[in-house]
């Protein structure tokens, strides 16, 4: 089937679509008043990489004067155009919406966010005494002469740019730069010198109304905040590097001295200033953006720790739940002999997989662990625990995956410490990013060996676990864990090819089986056999895989696609899919699994995995899919988790023809759902302090209306 560029939606727009749905959690009235700041900084974290990354590729394409452009027919120049229009109005309601909202709405709680100009007397002298004790003798002037040329400004680091003169010759003005320190907090607390303990400055404020004490014999004309975004994409030809880890490292020395893409001043800041720097970064006007505030957002995250005390202003607590049977310290093996067990996260805790492996560790009739990893936390008792069982004489073989994005050094960080303590590391396979979530542990038992096998939707990290929705399945099944002795021979490189037959294993038969799953469901319906798909995804961008979709909804399957991200699908379109519906969530916790249902006939196929479809997922990655086997677990999907999120009517938004999404407002006496506050009722029901908010879940009777509903 061939599809014209008006079937595709453009990838960078919408995933700002996506960027303006966190925007819109925290402009909610109804979000508890941290945890609105928490969505704002989000924003900006969220716009930081996708300057990093998605511009700066656009950049470079229109610098090579590449006419490349992707299946919604948009060139880069005018991807850029359709960008910058978009990014201005989020930033302006991001600002408007921190002044004139909730820097108030603080403020009534007592929770200040103090100009370093409007302090009283006491508070300014200690602000002087704690710039001059604390900070003063780390900062740097840089000055810009015919001795010192331009600086080399770090990625997103704060700097403020100064224009000074030497005291009578106020006619020679100069240019002179000093970086916001790294290593002290963004966030100062003020003294308690009155009943408000929960009064802040900022230290760019601080510095820079100090600033002058930093140029002893100078006058001052000015100083304005900036900050660069550069390009961080690492650029490494694996074959050409011996030692990928050196090369990596090396590398990532150079991230910070990427390619301006952007740049970032505050409304008072001079066009002359302006034009200076654009003249030295290789930047055009095109290229800035003026913030009326911070000219970094994302340093406001700290004042959302700052309501301690005021559990009003923050989500409802919660202590994520134990299935019962984990909750027999020291019994791992025995329950995942006696059943599978899935952990749904993090209504579940995390907790049995550190368990589990701490357990390996020290069990006398553990043999061998081989684990992927793609991120984890600094403190990760995971990794201990691996430390561990290699001191203790077992055979331990991690996969670090040295390219996970953003953390490149905190892997090979502990890579350098894992090989130190025995392990054997390996970094997979050339060309490939490996993305799986697989742990393999060996255990001797009786007169056979016995492997046990963790298969999950979300990273080894133990923090991330506390707000990513992921699923964790526990499990002895031959059929699973042979295939996954056999993946890991193929990533360590004693074997250059694997059959698969109950994993979905990108780059080998991913796709091809994906694409026969979506092509059978059309052949079911044809058939008058029941018929559906259910796809939850963090984004779908691959051309082939909406090729067949579309072509599924024209056959007439009912598809529903709940895409949290970026979607180049277009839903609702008659003759093409209007069978086709994709919703969005945004809330609480990041919607991270993936989930893939299909009614096959009557007898229904569920798959859980890392995987979404977009074509580095599906041929650029090592990805594990991985089936429910167990027929209660299945029928646990296909009652409970599809259906619930299928009836979300709080937090889901539906996405148009048009690319964008929007809220279906409730008809009247709808009972109002949010998937997540019934999931912490389900699974938390004595531990979570939710307020009444929605009926609980109620099992649906036909697993195969529930696919289609």
């Amino acid at each position: 089937m061939s599809l014209d560029s008006s079937s595709y939606l453009n990838r960078e727009l919408s995933w700002l679509e996506f960027n303006q749905r966190v925007l819109e959690e925290a402009q909610d009235p109804s979000q508890p008043l941290l945890e609105r700041l928490k969505f704002l900084t989000i924003v900006s974290s969220n716009l930081d990489e996708f300057f990093e990354i998605r511009v700066a590729a656009l950049k470079q394409l229109v610098d090579n004067r590449s006419d490349v452009h992707g299946p919604d027919g948009l060139r880069p120049p005018e991807v850029l155009s359709a960008i910058r229009t978009r990014v201005l109005r989020m930033v302006a309601d991001q600002y408007q919406l921190l002044h004139e909202t909730l820097l108030p709405a603080l403020a009534q709680e007592g929770i200040h966010l103090r100009p370093v100009q409007q302090l009283n007397e006491s508070q300014s002298t200690w602000a002087r005494e704690l710039f001059q004790r604390d900070i003063l003798p780390i900062l740097t002037p840089l000055a810009v002469d015919p001795s010192h040329p331009f600086p080399q400004l770090l990625n997103k680091s704060v700097n403020l740019v100064i224009l000074y003169s030497k005291h009578g010759h106020q006619e020679t003005t100069r240019h002179a730069f000093v970086q916001i320190p790294r290593g002290i907090p963004r966030l100062i607390p003020l003294p308690r010198e009155s009943s408000n303990p929960r009064e802040f400055i900022l230290l760019s404020e601080l510095v820079r109304h100090f600033v002058a004490e930093v140029f002893p014999g100078m006058k001052i004309h000015g100083a304005w905040p900036t900050r660069i975004t550069r390009n961080s994409e690492l650029y490494i030809d694996e074959e050409e590097a011996h030692n990928l880890l050196l090369t990596i490292e090396e590398e990532l020395q150079k991230r910070n001295r990427g390619a301006a893409v952007r740049l970032e001043l505050t409304q008072d800041c001079p066009v002359e200033i302006e034009t200076y720097l654009l003249g030295h970064l290789a930047l055009t006007h095109e290229d800035v953006y003026r913030v009326t505030g911070p000219v970094n957002l994302t340093q406001l995250f700290a004042l959302t720790e700052s309501g301690r005390g005021l559990p009003h202003l923050h989500d409802p607590l919660f202590t994520p739940s134990l299935p019962p049977p984990l909750q027999a310290p020291g019994r791992s093996f025995e329950a995942i002999r006696q059943n599978d067990i899935l952990l749904h996260h993090p209504y579940e805790s995390f907790q049995p997989i550190i368990s589990l492996l701490e357990q390996a560790a020290v069990d006398p009739q553990v043999l061998a662990i081989k684990m992927t990893l793609y991120r984890t936390s600094g403190d990760s008792p995971l990794l201990n625990a691996l430390i561990t069982a290699a001191r203790n004489e077992k055979q331990v073989t991690i996969l670090v995956e040295l390219k996970a994005r953003f953390d490149e050094a905190n892997n090979i960080a502990w890579a350098r410490k894992m090989e130190e303590a025995g392990i054997h590391v390996v970094y997979g396979l050339v060309g490939l990013k490996t993305h799986c979530k697989v742990l393999l542990i060996v255990r001797r038992e009786e007169s056979h060996l016995q492997s046990y096998l963790h298969l999950g939707t979300g990273n080894y990290h133990p923090r991330t676990a506390r707000f990513y929705t992921d699923f964790s399945l526990l499990t002895c099944r031959p059929a699973l864990t042979s295939e996954v002795a056999s993946l890991f021979n193929v990533l360590t490189g004693m074997s250059e090819t694997a059959h698969f037959d109950e994993l979905l294993v990108a780059p080998f038969n991913f796709a091809p089986r994906l694409l026969e799953l979506i092509h059978r469901e059309s052949a079911h319906h044809r058939a008058g056999r029941p018929s559906g798909i259910f796809i939850k995804a963090n984004a779908l961008v691959d051309p082939e895989i909406i090729q067949s979709l579309y072509a599924s909804s024209q056959e007439g399957v009912s598809i529903q696609l709940l895409i949290r991200g970026i979607c180049c699908l277009r839903p609702g379109v008659p003759g093409l899919s209007e069978n086709i519906t994709v919703r969005s969530i945004v809330d609480r916790f990041l919607e991270h699994s993936r989930i893939y249902v299909f009614t096959n006939g009557g007898n229904p196929l569920v798959f859980l995995g890392s995987a979404d479809l977009m074509p580095r997922n599906l041929h650029r990655r090592v990805e594990v899919v991985f089936p429910i086997l167990d027929p209660e677990l299945r029928r646990h999907f296909l009652e409970i988790i599809i259906p619930a999120y299928s009836s979300d009517n709080r937090k889901a938004r539906i996405l148009g023809q048009n690319g964008l999404s929007t809220r279906t407002p409730l008809p009247e006496n709808t009972p109002s759902r949010r998937v997540q506050d019934e999931f912490l009722l389900r699974y938390n029901p004595n531990s979570c302090d939710i307020p009444q908010i929605t009926p609980a879940l109620r099992p649906v009777s036909n697993p195969v209306r529930s696919v289609n509903a």
